[in-house]
């Protein structure tokens, strides 16, 4: 007579609910508490000690998030950070040297969703993987353009693949915030957000007084959308105000 679990379906069906996150780091220890940390606030945790694990355990799974170290032995973070982000949506959490602002701007260029200095409170990491969980998981909600290409300015976006193509036909991944915010500008053209506006449409929080992270994700995506970053003309600051996307915007199917 075989055993009977009542409880394997709703227990199989939590699981699968959890937030699947891969931890990429050299250091053993680092992947060890960092695991059990996550684990202990409801998410599923697979760890790899490089680059060539990291790939291993992608083709293997599905995550929703990775955090990913920059100085690991092999190719290092922001390469693999670079990698990914031509061939994956999987938003990543980049974690760099306490100081090193050159890592943390290379990294977010590269296609990090976020970044955070070692030492780090664990609080504050679950903190941003769930900030950046928010931001990803509800892109597919607030999806007016999913399907269709848009042309705005001198540029066309391929909204599904996240990609901008100039006249040229040079092409320019966006990140899964930079499309976020992108959005927001696109669905109202003209219109005027403030940095508060944005910060709560994009991500879901309240900006603090000292709050740059609008100005700084504006200015990454100038630097993929403006033909001269020192005087753009797609996306205007409003003095006093904040932000608008000056150009007209052409839905496709």
């Amino acid at each position: 007579m075989g055993w009977a679990f009542p409880f394997h379906n709703s227990y199989m069906t939590h699981m699968i609910d959890m937030p699947h996150i891969l931890v990429v780091d050299d250091h053993l220890e680092i992947r060890k508490s960092v695991s059990r940390y996550l684990e202990r606030n409801g998410m599923r945790t697979s760890v790899a000690k490089d680059a060539e694990q990291m790939d291993t355990k992608l083709t293997a799974a599905k995550f929703d998030l990775i955090v990913l170290d920059i100085m690991m032995p092999g190719e290092d973070g922001l390469s693999a950070c670079k990698r990914l982000h031509q061939t994956s949506k999987t938003p990543i959490l980049m974690l760099t040297a306490m100081g090193d602002d050159d890592d943390r701007i290379a990294g977010l260029d590269g296609g990090a969703d976020d970044y955070l200095s070692k030492p780090f409170n664990p609080k504050e990491l679950l903190a941003r993987i769930n900030a950046i969980l928010r931001r990803t998981q509800q892109i597919p909600e607030i999806e007016p353009f999913s399907g269709k290409k848009l042309r705005f300015a001198h540029l066309e976006l391929d909204y599904d693949g996240r990609t901008l193509f100039d006249e040229d036909g040079n092409r320019t991944m966006l990140t899964t915030s930079e499309l976020k915010l992108l959005t927001i500008l696109l669905e109202r053209p003209r219109a005027v957000f403030s940095r508060d506006q944005l910060l709560e449409l994009s991500a879901g929080r309240v900006a603090g007084p000292l709050n740059r992270t609008i100005d700084n994700q504006i200015s990454r995506l100038r630097r993929k959308i403006e033909q001269d970053v020192l005087r753009p003309r797609v996306i205007a600051t409003i003095r006093n105000r904040g932000y608008s996307l000056t150009a007209e915007v052409e839905v496709m199917e």
